[in-house]
């Protein structure tokens, strides 16, 4: 079982297929993890794209199901978990690569195009999590219940105490849009973007619309795209289509 090391952070990641390196992040939120791929997304992108990709995704760091472990850096949340995936990067001698996340991984895509711009050649966001003033401590309730308990129980460690500290800096204090980057910092991406909307209180239709009318080279799949098997397929096919589109020439 491969794993990535550096100082006291532990990443596990798993690869298939081959080609241009495409970076899935799986949904769950903070409990994202390879196993998510099967439980709790669409698709999985990994038996989807391996003909297409040199598929990578790795567990969360700290995700409760994953086999990731690190540190909670309170003052860099968002940060910590991008110093991950692209130390993953590195590990594997990858500079440019593809990215394609479900929820959490749409915040997480933005802080990876703010830190590495001229790594990530384009990217897929499906069904991004993102603030809603409907629901305006939804992550911080959720993850308090579900992420921190199991974490405080397997890390004696890390108390209550500072998984409140580190919900508030990830989500509390970054309360608008969609967490990580500003509006204006979207306006001004080049990067291609793919936009598959969803409409739950976790990834908020308004918000995902919001970055794709701001992002200059965004396009958007068919909506609603979940709500059949042939809507998803369509926008299976969809994103082949853009990442394949958008990797370099060899």
């Amino acid at each position: 079982m491969p794993f990535y090391e550096r100082e006291s952070v532990r990443i596990y990641y798993e690869e298939a297929g081959s080609g241009f390196p495409l970076l899935i992040i799986p949904g769950g939120g903070l409990n994202s993890s390879l196993s998510s791929l099967v439980t709790s997304v669409p698709f999985n992108p990994m038996d989807r794209y391996k003909d297409d990709f040199r598929c990578i995704s790795a567990d969360l760091r700290n995700a409760a199901s994953g086999q990731s472990s690190g540190p909670l850096e309170v003052d860099r949340p968002w940060d910590a978990y991008s110093d991950d995936h692209l130390g993953l990067m590195d590990e594997l001698g990858i500079h440019e690569f593809l990215v394609l996340g479900f929820c959490i991984g749409g915040p997480m895509i933005h802080n990876l195009i703010r830190l590495a711009p001229d790594r990530v050649v384009a990217a897929a966001l499906m069904q991004p999590s993102g603030f809603s003033p409907k629901y305006p401590d939804l992550f911080y309730q959720n993850n308090r219940k579900n992420w921190g308990p199991p974490l405080c129980e397997k890390r004696p460690e890390i108390t209550s105490t500072m998984v409140h500290d580190f919900l508030t800096s990830m989500y509390t204090d970054r309360g608008d849009f969609v967490f990580t980057v500003s509006r204006d910092f979207v306006s001004s991406i080049q990067t291609p973007l793919l936009i598959a909307p969803d409409d739950v209180p976790a990834h908020p239709y308004e918000a995902a619309m919001e970055v794709a009318n701001l992002a200059p080279n965004s396009e958007l799949t068919i909506y609603p795209w979940k709500d059949s098997p042939s809507h998803i397929e369509q926008a299976v096919l969809h994103a082949r289509e853009f990442l394949k589109k958008h990797q370099p020439a060899d």
